[in-house]
């Protein structure tokens, strides 16, 4: 949820918004299977539990490629999609470093985030990228512990490169925003996005890379906005 928070705040001004974290993040349930369509799923039983029967849906990352997966699965329940900077395709594995470097903070020799930083260091040299990693951690009696769970993230890392594995099509009003500086979505992506969801448009924010909404909160803020309103 925290991912999306400056983009939730924007918009709860003028919608319902319902944010959620996926399985084995944040403050959700912990289970070992990531696939897109029981995690689509999830989302689903979300909205029955909430008694929504149509929602705008909006994910970033995985989260994209969840609300991809939630729109074909079950393109009644979306009334509009927007796709931050992913597109429905497998791509190689690339979050290793990441994975290892959580997996090796000793949590048992620290009690300050600074120290949990000083040992990813090692791993990801991006402060920006460590300290949204480390958003992960919290405190509990005093002691730091993990709030996602990294050994099922790691096993499960093949089911999340994953792309769309379906025949599903969604007709509806499709929005995708790439960051400029991102190679996430690609020229090459365009045919089976055409394919998949053959009512979408692009928007681009220059001098954004794939965070784009934390990078360029407004001005991605009004591009969701808008296409809400339209």
């Amino acid at each position: 949820m925290e991912n999306l928070n400056m983009v939730a705040k924007g918009l709860s001004a003028q919608y319902r918004v319902t944010s959620m974290d996926v399985r084995n993040h944040g403050g959700s349930f912990h289970k070992q299977e990531m696939e897109y369509s029981v995690m689509a799923q999830d989302v689903i039983e979300l909205l029955d539990h909430l008694g929504i029967s149509e929602t705008a849906i909006l994910g970033h990352s995985m989260g994209g490629k969840i609300a991809m997966e939630v729109a074909l699965a079950s393109p009644e329940r979306v009334s509009k999609l927007i796709v931050a900077d992913i597109a429905p395709v497998a791509y190689p594995a690339h979050h290793q470093h990441i994975i290892q470097g959580l997996q090796s903070i000793d949590l048992t020799t620290i009690s300050k985030r600074k120290e949990a930083d000083e040992q990813l260091a090692r791993y990801v040299d991006n402060l920006g990228v460590r300290q949204f990693l480390l958003r992960n951690l919290a405190i509990s009696d005093g002691k730091l512990h993990f709030k996602c769970n990294l050994d099922y993230i790691a096993a499960c890392y093949p089911q999340i490169m994953k792309g769309y594995q379906g025949q599903g099509q969604y007709q509806g009003k499709t929005l995708f925003i790439k960051g400029g500086d991102s190679d996430y979505i690609r020229a090459e992506h365009r045919e089976i996005i055409q394919k998949l969801y053959p009512n979408s448009q692009a928007k681009i924010i220059q001098g954004a890379g794939h965070w784009l909404h934390a990078e360029k909160t407004s001005i991605f803020n009004k591009i969701v906005g808008d296409f809400l309103q339209s």
